[in-house]
């Protein structure tokens, strides 16, 4: 005899799985949201499963965080462990180029995707090691998740919950309660709050500033605040030399005026007046030679590349810019210190001998450079990795001395070797003016190569000089300062200079 037992209904909502992958970087929280989303769902009855995936490094690759959640039921569902492209309820990112990558790999699709996102900016390695401006369009990554999403929600969510005194994982949960994407009440999300039992009231706070925002459909793109005019304030009779430098100034193109007045602000800054007057000179002669016919390009362009020449990092000047109390104000506010708190500073020093030689007088520090025996003592001597604690006294001391010796740095080797490459700068580059006006151009360009000190100084010298050469190739060629363009953006395309060669390359191939 064969019984037959009777079937159990399925349960429907048993197949509605809500699917919600969380992209963060270290730092940002991610766990800590992931651990809210999955205590919400389970103290409104879902059965509910949380996985990770890490990236490589904190930055080098986010950390994927995955929930899946549905109705507890007497079936056991089954939840996968990764999330699966054009299968994702609820795309949430905590910057955005995190809102690119899940784009991306289709994680957001316009069928049923939410997808909150966090529009500030947290520099991938790529993106800082590059020697040019290696920043990754943020609004061309905008427009593809306006497209990508069905849902957007974009804003600062980073500032929203500093402003809180809280972290971003806060306004993001609070981003998600207002977007309406999951099946519960407010209450619910700020209950998942409380539960954790740590900065509640400052979570509260940021939860709700997200929901704000998610609520009005995003905020609109940040607008940056207009910053005031820098001023130069010292001594009066200081002010009186500046104040005579600026009326100079008058004198200029008034193309040329604005741009003018910036680089001698720079180089008075760096050094004093009288370097100031000695830009001035430099850039006189520069608009000698040009004319209104080519709305003083050139002038232009020369009064923003040597005042970058003149301000060069060294030691002296990297020690002043630590030790100015803006940047510790800076520091302080950064770091969230209040009033009584201690704030301990580290910086790292790692001298080579070329730039402790920079610092001898011009004669002896030629006469140590030319001496391989003498750099290899002071290699043996200096170039080790220093850890200078400034907030104590000795240290911040020393920093501060070096900063200081500006009425020394023009006697210095250091000195002696930027005027020459300077002058020779600006010789190289105006000798074609007078047949290819656009070529002199580019070639006064081609001082954006140089920058910074130490290691990346010497790379960007090196690649300086390879670009340059390139003029002579290029000689009598219609296209010259086009090819010239091209040649230095791709020495800025990465630091061991692949592209500048394989450009380089290209170029000889036309002779």
């Amino acid at each position: 005899m064969n019984m037959i037992l009777p079937q159990k209904t399925p349960d429907a909502r048993v197949g509605q799985i809500i699917k919600l992958a969380v992209m963060a970087v270290g730092g940002q929280g991610g766990g800590v949201l992931t651990g809210w989303i999955e205590g919400l769902a389970r103290a409104q009855g879902y059965a509910c499963q949380a996985t990770s995936v890490a990236g490589v490094a904190q930055r080098t690759g986010a950390t994927i965080y995955y929930v899946e959640m549905t109705p507890a039921s007497d079936q056991q569902p089954i939840f996968a462990l990764a999330p699966s492209g054009g299968d994702v309820d609820v795309l949430i990112a905590a910057e955005m180029m995190e809102v690119g990558r899940a784009v991306m790999r289709g994680f957001v699709t316009p069928d049923r995707t939410t997808l909150i996102g966090s529009t500030h900016r947290a520099l991938a390695v790529s993106e800082k090691t590059a020697p040019g401006d290696g920043i990754a369009n943020a609004d061309e990554v905008r427009a593809a998740a306006e497209i990508a999403a069905q849902q957007l929600i974009l804003a600062d969510m980073d500032q929203l919950a500093v402003g809180q005194g809280s972290v971003i994982s806060a306004s993001l949960f609070g981003a998600l309660a207002g977007s309406g994407a999951l099946p519960f009440g407010r209450a619910a999300f700020e209950d998942a709050i409380r539960a954790g039992g740590k900065g509640v009231e400052p979570s509260l706070r940021a939860f709700a500033a997200g929901f704000e925002v998610a609520q009005k459909g995003g905020a609109p793109a940040e607008v940056a605040a207009a910053t005031p005019a820098l001023k130069l304030v010292g001594p009066a009779r200081q002010m009186n030399k500046w104040n005579a430098l600026v009326e100079r100034t008058f004198d200029l193109p008034a193309t040329v005026q604005w741009i003018a007045q910036a680089g001698l602000m720079k180089v008075v800054d760096f050094q004093d007046c009288a370097y100031g007057t000695a830009y001035l000179d430099r850039l006189d002669s520069v608009i000698a030679r040009d004319t209104a016919e080519q709305d003083w390009e050139l002038s232009v362009t020369a009064a923003k590349y040597i005042a970058y020449a003149m301000a060069y990092d060294d030691i002296i000047r990297v020690a002043d810019l630590k030790t100015r109390r803006p940047r510790m104000y800076r520091i302080h506010e950064e770091m969230g210190a209040q009033a009584g708190n201690l704030v301990e500073l580290t910086e790292f020093f790692h001298p080579r001998a070329e730039e402790i030689a920079s610092l001898l007088p011009a004669k002896m520090g030629a006469a140590w450079e030319a001496n391989p025996k003498r750099m290899a003592l002071l290699d043996r001597l200096f170039n080790k990795g220093r850890r200078l604690r400034t907030h104590t006294l000795r240290s911040f001391v020393m920093l501060h001395f070096l900063g200081g010796l500006k009425g020394y740095r023009m006697k210095t080797r250091r000195h002696q070797v930027e005027v020459a490459h300077l002058e020779a700068w600006l010789e190289a580059a105006l000798a074609p003016l007078a047949r290819d006006y656009a070529l002199a151009v580019e070639l006064l360009k081609n001082r954006r190569l140089v920058k910074g000190y130490s290691d990346t100084h010497a790379r960007g010298l090196t690649k300086f000089g390879t670009v340059m050469a390139a003029a002579a190739l290029l000689e009598g060629r219609e296209d010259a300062a086009q090819w010239m363009a091209r040649l230095r953006e791709a020495a800025l395309q990465d630091p061991e200079g692949k592209a500048l060669e394989g450009a380089i390359q290209t170029v000889r191939s036309f002779v």
